[in-house]
């Protein structure tokens, strides 16, 4: 089996997921967004497509123009109902090619926090999720997508995972994120950091306190979904 995993920034990768879709024999692409030839990838014959965080925003392309690639291979897979997965960014290309919103959110939600799941995600794909803290790190946020369940909130992001299908799973929050390996991203993103006013050694303390089981839940999740999607 194959994962292509559409990567906006270098280390925004799939941290620890990756480990996860290697011991169920998962072979890993990373498609550089922007730089490689989205086209010449067989998307229909990949058994997952994982699309990555990144900085910008959906509603960029005249900036960005290759965004509009990556929604329509995203629209395309979901209406195919094959297996995709968005995190972050991918998330909010999903709800766009599905017909959602995508805008600035009340303010950037950035640190270590838990999700408020629902009934539903409770009972449905986000089990190993509850009470446990999460990497947030966006400033966008979407509508819900016609025919999706909501399955996770914060109360600064009401809208924070939903599946579609059978085998379409958005997540606004970062559980491939390891907390004890996130320096990259705090050198990485330290204009967005300061400029919020987010406190750096809080940050970096909030990702190592019990970075062990944070870790073991976002994997355990995946698993989760994996075996639901029939890909483990």
């Amino acid at each position: 089996m194959k994962c292509i995993a559409i990567r906006h920034l270098k280390f925004e990768d799939l941290g620890i997921f990756e480990e996860t879709l290697v011991e169920h024999g998962i072979e890993i692409e990373y498609v550089e967004a922007g730089l490689q030839n989205l086209d010449s990838c067989n998307w229909d014959n990949t058994d997952l497509v994982v699309v990555l965080g990144g900085p910008i925003g959906v509603y960029e392309a005249a900036d960005y123009p290759w965004l509009r690639q990556e929604i329509e291979i995203v629209r395309q897979r979901l209406r195919q109902d094959l297996p995709t997965l968005g995190i972050c960014l991918g998330a909010q290309i999903m709800a766009t090619a599905l017909g959602a919103a995508v805008y600035p959110g009340r303010a950037k939600e950035i640190g270590w926090s838990a999700l408020q799941l629902s009934p539903s995600g409770k009972n449905a794909g986000l089990q190993a999720m509850d009470k446990i803290d999460v990497l947030h790190w966006h400033g966008d946020t979407f509508d819900l997508p016609e025919g999706a369940t909501l399955l996770a909130s914060t109360e600064l992001t009401p809208n924070q995972a939903f599946p579609y299908g059978r085998n379409a799973l958005a997540l606004q929050f970062h559980a491939e994120v390891h907390g004890a390996r996130m320096e990259l991203w705090l050198i990485g993103h330290t204009l967005e950091l300061r400029t919020a006013g987010i406190g750096l050694a809080q940050l970096r303390q909030a990702g190592l306190r019990g970075a062990v089981i944070k870790a073991a839940a976002g994997q355990k999740m995946l698993h989760q979904w994996l075996m639901q999607t029939g890909l483990a």
